[in-house]
């Protein structure tokens, strides 16, 4: 396997994916940290393929 790019990488599918699945999932977070709370979740979450990505480009 030839890999052409950052989204070839096993570890970038994978965070991708969970990242997905974290923001999927901080909908069901009680409605009081909702706003907050699943904020910060999902940003911390993309941010992990985001830094792949970003150390590809650089």
């Amino acid at each position: 396997m030839v890999i052409q790019g950052y989204r070839d990488l096993n570890v970038y599918k994978r965070s991708y994916h969970l990242a997905l699945d974290i923001h999927r999932l901080s909908f069901t977070l009680p409605t009081s940290e909702r706003y907050e709370l699943s904020s910060q979740i999902r940003r911390s979450a993309v941010s992990i393929p985001l830094n792949i990505a970003d150390r590809e480009l650089a």
